[in-house]
């Protein structure tokens, strides 16, 4: 029987059922009250509100510990005389509504209960060898009833109405319990359950969670579809040392740019998160990323300083792994190290970025990762990505492959933002040069300018052009626009209107440069020659003319630009210091000349004087250099 529990799982939203081929073999599913041909009956007994069971002596024989009475139309339980053998009762699918006349078969180890009418849990105190309980889809409020299966192995009570986790602290040798689809709002009460090591939870409406740190064997809890909403709801999962499964997908949490970077950091002995398996080295690259990011920010101390290297690109497009594209770190199968923590400090920074497409969503991990924008990704896999998150990248960085993005992945409509350094309203400018953004989510961890009054309705303003959906997962309304518009619609204006001619047509793109001549040529026209259309299209294009002042240099375009400048600068300065050289030489010259002057003159006079002194002489001196010239 033991072997037989553990090939069954209870964390199916549905009931744990015996194999069907063997419940055919057994010959007891059809068999109704009093039909004719087969070996079960169900006969009236003197208390006229329970049929009796009744079984040949060769059905007692050949299925002597099992009984199976499912799809019976059953509204009671029926009594059992003479089966105190049984191991094995089936009650699925009837309509009974309360558990009773069963107390007899103290040797039943699994009882099923699924899909009936029950509204509470009674009858089995008897019953102190069961170990597998199953009362799935019933009616049932709240656990009780339990004081003395302290055997039970398996616990099913899924979609019932339970609010409350409670009278089950008991139950030390239980492992499997499954509440999925119930009314509970949080998770606690659960010591005593040490051997516990699978928790259903899916699909109830939890907010948060307690107790888990106290349960030594768990090792698969699945909190899918609830309303959880922070880590801090559910940190005690970080301190439990087994917990290696988990599942998250459908709260509001798997929703958030930091979720899978938390979990993972938090939770470093986990395999699996929402059914795709971690592997170590991804664990460890997330780590090692956060942890580069982390001392670039100087928030810790750098201990081991390391030779800044890239990790190897995988060729062409990342192949799919589970579900989920992970760049460049093939699945490994082997155990998690139990020196994790340690590895992770000495760890060498050949791992410094991580590229991984998990479903529509496209997830880069540090710096380098904005270098896989440049590889040949297939047209299914760019066409699939909607969502693209930001993680431990300067904004400066990622500015600069925004154009490669628009064309990489056309689709792209969210945007992600944490542990980017987004510290001013100018930098989302640069968001302006996308194709489309319907979504925008600015994790606060890593981004000061959230705190920021206005910084909402300053992104609405400069992107406007998108009619953005949601920020940060709230609505916008058509009142947020209209405040954007009233807030910095002056700001624009200001700043286009201050710009030369020149300055503002270099700001503008091709086509809009066109737009802006025509307005221009158009400007001082009389308001009749224009039509009503095209002062409409000019009243829309000076809208987004005037936006479009609005730029935004990163600090390395700035910082090249200002080497630039000094080496302009430069130039100039040498230019300028020979020219100066050069006049103040001719300066100097001419000052020397000013003083040697009047002696030269006195000198050329007497020459002159001395020369034509005698006449003929001279005209003689001066024939015979005209000669000799010749």
């Amino acid at each position: 029987m033991k072997t037989t529990m553990s090939s069954l799982s209870a964390f199916g939203d549905s009931s744990i059922q015996t194999p069907s081929k063997s419940r055919i073999r057994q010959g007891c599913h059809s068999a109704g009250p009093n039909v004719s041909g087969d070996h079960i009956n169900l006969a009236s007994s003197s208390m006229p509100s329970f049929p009796i069971l009744q079984r040949s002596s060769e059905e007692k024989i050949l299925y002597s510990d099992r009984l199976t009475l499912e799809r019976q139309k059953l509204t009671v339980c029926p009594i059992i005389d003479g089966e105190e053998h049984l191991r094995l009762l089936n009650f699925q699918h009837n309509f009974i509504t309360r558990i009773q006349n069963i107390s007899n078969l103290q040797r039943l180890i699994f009882l099923d209960l699924y899909d009936n009418q029950i509204e509470e849990i009674s009858g089995l105190s008897t019953l102190r060898s069961l170990r597998v309980l199953l009362l799935g889809k019933n009616r049932i409020k709240k656990i009780s009833n339990l004081e003395n299966l302290k055997s039970l192995d398996v616990l099913d009570l899924h979609g019932n109405q339970i609010t409350k986790i409670e009278n089950v602290n008991h139950l030390c040798d239980l492992r499997v319990l499954n509440l999925a689809r119930n009314l509970l709002s949080h998770v606690d009460n659960l010591n005593g359950l040490d051997s516990l090591t699978e928790l259903n939870l899916r699909h109830n409406q939890i907010t948060f969670v307690r107790d888990v740190d106290n349960l030594p064997c768990l090792q698969r809890l699945f909190l899918s579809f609830n309303n959880i909403s922070t880590f801090e709801s559910v940190c005690c999962l970080a301190d439990s040392s087994s917990l290696s499964d988990i599942t998250f997908d459908g709260n509001p949490i798997a929703q958030e740019s930091w979720y899978k970077h938390t979990i993972l950091q938090n939770m470093m002995q986990l395999r699996q998160l929402d059914m795709k398996r971690v592997t170590e080295k991804k664990r460890l690259t997330i780590n090692n990323v956060a942890r580069k990011w982390d001392l670039q920010q100087h928030r810790i101390p750098n201990i081991a300083p390391n030779q800044d290297r890239k990790v190897s690109d995988s060729p062409q497009d990342p192949s799919q792994l589970h579900g989920s594209t992970i760049s460049a770190f093939p699945e490994e199968t082997g155990s998690l190290d139990s020196g994790l923590t340690s590895a992770l400090q000495g760890l060498s920074v050949t791992d410094t970025h991580l590229v991984e497409v998990d479903g529509d969503t496209l997830s880069l991990y540090g710096s380098g990762a904005l270098e896989s924008l440049d590889r040949n990704w297939s047209v299914q896999t760019a066409g699939m990505v909607t969502t693209v998150s930001f993680t431990f990248i300067e904004f400066d960085e990622i500015v600069q492959v925004l154009p490669k993005l628009k064309i990489k992945f056309p689709n792209s409509l969210h945007l992600k933002f944490k542990e980017t350094n987004l510290v001013m309203l100018q930098q989302f400018n640069a968001l302006a040069q996308l194709r489309r953004v319907d979504q925008l989510t600015i994790d606060p961890q890593g981004n000061p300018v959230v705190n920021f009054t206005l910084w909402k309705y300053y992104v609405l303003f400069r992107l406007s052009h998108f009619s953005m959906q949601k920020i940060n997962g709230t609505e916008v309304t058509q009142n947020d626009m209209i405040m954007a518009e009233r807030l910095f619609g002056i700001l624009a204006h200001v700043a286009s209107s201050e710009l030369p001619q020149y300055r503002l047509i270099s700001i503008l793109g091709d086509a809009r440069k066109k737009q802006f001549r025509y307005l221009l040529e158009t400007k001082g026209k009389k308001p009749g020659l224009v039509n009503e259309e095209n002062s409409d299209s000019k009243r829309l294009v000076g809208e987004n003319t005037n936006r479009a002042t609005l730029n935004y240099t990163t600090r390395d375009f700035y910082n090249e630009r200002l080497e630039e400048i000094k080496e302009k600068k430069k130039f100039c300065k040498m230019y300028m210091e020979d020219l100066v050289k050069e006049a103040t030489e001719i300066n100097m010259k001419n000052e020397a000349l000013q003083k040697l002057w009047p002696q030269m003159f006195i000198e050329l006079v007497r020459d002159a004087v001395i020369e034509i002194r005698n006449k003929s002489s001279y005209m003689k001196l001066c024939l015979q250099q005209i000669t000799d010239q010749k």
